[in-house]
């Protein structure tokens, strides 16, 4: 008789669970299949789904504020400005000699002063060295506030060279270091609390350098960017009426130039610069610079109808059609004052244009043409 014959009929082929923590059937001698389940063997349940929980809004890619294909973005929009290079003229030179001149002629007209009311009177000699002492102390306060303002300046368009430099080599400490600066520079505005916390929350997330730069700057500019281009536009528009309805041409200069002060100020106190009175001097020099060399916006009725269409164009009054330049005007100098003020250049999010506040102007135009009226001047 064979083998197989003693060995009787084959059996059927079983499945089994493979348990790592336990010993196999052959080891143990346990039987296999159902009857090591019911010996006890502990089975895993599948567990449920779950999510984990998100505490950071990160901002979309259409959150761009600047980000705008209806319109031309290149569409009389001047190049990016930059900081002129200081240099020692003679200029400068003789500013500081007749300043230096002029500060020697009042302190010795002060010490003389009060020399002679101390000769006639000494509680007035008294007076007066307390009010000496009260301008010097003020005249002191006055100067540290315009170098910190310097100072802050200069922070600012040193980091924005520097991470303009690095932006595509950097390493992973290097755009670390820099976003933590531009971090603590803007930490004061209560904008930029929502991009401060995603960029800390997702910190070791990112761990190439450009990713982490570009990363920072959505997170970090893009609500202060959203309100850079509301002051622009809202800047835009108030000049747009106040230049339409003005009665004297000497009225619409002063007012774009204060309107442009007060917007390139207010611009850089939204992007941490906060600048004394030299440096928004040294500011609004830069941007009207920037515009003289870049060239300024041009009035006249073929550009009214290359900007806000030839229909619309036909229903502007001569006044109103200066006034929609006016506002292009001054929307170009706050693209220029943001290209000087904003800590972190433009990479990671479309720098603006004046297509982009076309539309606007031309819908603000277009309802004051509706109107009916036509301001003219008195």
């Amino acid at each position: 008789m064979s083998d197989q014959d003693k060995s009787g009929p084959s059996r059927k082929p079983r499945a089994f669970s493979v348990d790592d923590d336990a010993p196999s059937g052959h080891e143990t001698g346990q039987a296999s299949g159902p009857a090591r389940g019911k010996a006890g063997v502990k089975t895993d349940k599948p567990r449920k789904p779950a999510s984990l929980p998100v505490t950071v809004e990160m901002t979309k890619a259409g959150d761009d504020p600047f980000d705008t294909p209806e319109a031309d973005p290149e569409a009389l929009t001047p190049p990016p400005a930059r900081p002129r290079k200081r240099r020692l003229t003679a200029g400068k030179v003789l500013l500081a000699a007749l300043g230096l001149l002029a500060a020697l002629a009042i302190g010795i007209w002060t010490d003389t002063l009060i020399r002679d009311l101390f000769d006639r009177l000494p509680w007035l000699g008294w007076v007066a060295s307390a009010a000496a002492g009260m301008a010097a102390l003020a005249l002191l306060a006055l100067v540290i506030r315009e170098i910190a303002g310097l100072r802050r300046l200069a922070r600012v368009a040193d980091l924005r060279a520097e991470i303009a430099r690095k932006a595509d080599a950097a390493s992973s400490k290097e755009a670390r270091a820099l976003a933590a600066r531009v971090s603590s520079l803007i930490a004061a505005n209560p904008l930029s609390a929502r991009g401060r916390k995603s960029l800390e929350a997702l910190d070791g997330e990112i761990i190439d350098g450009p990713h982490y730069l570009a990363f920072a700057e959505r997170e970090l500019m893009a609500d202060l960017d959203h309100q850079a281009r509301q002051l622009v536009l809202n800047a835009s528009r108030r000049v747009s009426v106040v230049t339409a309805v003005s009665p004297r041409a000497f009225v619409d200069l002063a007012y774009v130039v204060f309107e442009a002060v007060r917007l390139i100020r207010a611009m850089a106190e939204l992007y941490g610069g906060r600048p004394g009175t030299i440096g928004m001097i040294r500011l609004f020099r830069d941007v009207i610079a920037h515009l003289a060399v870049t060239g300024a916006v041009a009035a006249g009725d073929s550009l009214i109808q290359q900007v806000v269409g030839h229909g619309l164009a036909a229903k502007l009054s001569a006044r109103l059609g200066e006034g929609v330049i006016n506002g292009l005007m001054t929307a170009r100098i706050g693209i220029s004052a943001m290209d000087l003020c904003r800590p972190m250049p433009f990479r990671a999010v479309h720098r603006p244009g004046i297509g982009g506040f076309i539309r606007d102007i031309g819908s603000f135009a277009e309802a004051e043409a509706g109107t009916g009226g036509k301001p003219g001047r008195g």
